[in-house]
């Protein structure tokens, strides 16, 4: 499993970041994964420029959060995947 994340990673999740909301979500239901950083910011798009090609062939957008799940599913934006991560705790 593997969540793509801007350069916050998986911090700040106490401070309403997408990417840190994402990342607890997913330790919370019981969820190991890798966490891999895509460059650019979503208030600065000239910093995204080559940058997210990657997530945008994966996801057809070029935001994060992006979780990719073992079975391939990819899950887009941090409240889908806290739900997901909800409805699918870990050993379920």
């Amino acid at each position: 499993m593997k969540l793509y994340t801007c350069g916050q990673t998986d911090h700040a999740a106490a401070l309403g970041h997408p990417c840190g909301r994402a990342a607890k979500a997913l330790r919370d239901a019981g969820y190991e994964f890798d966490i891999e950083t895509v460059e650019g910011y979503r208030l600065m798009p000239w910093t995204r420029r080559g940058k997210r090609d990657e997530i945008r062939e994966i996801s057809g957008q070029d935001n994060v959060p992006v979780l990719v799940t073992d079975g391939g599913d990819v899950v887009s934006g941090s409240g889908t995947i806290a739900r997901w991560a909800a409805a699918n705790p870990a050993g379920a």
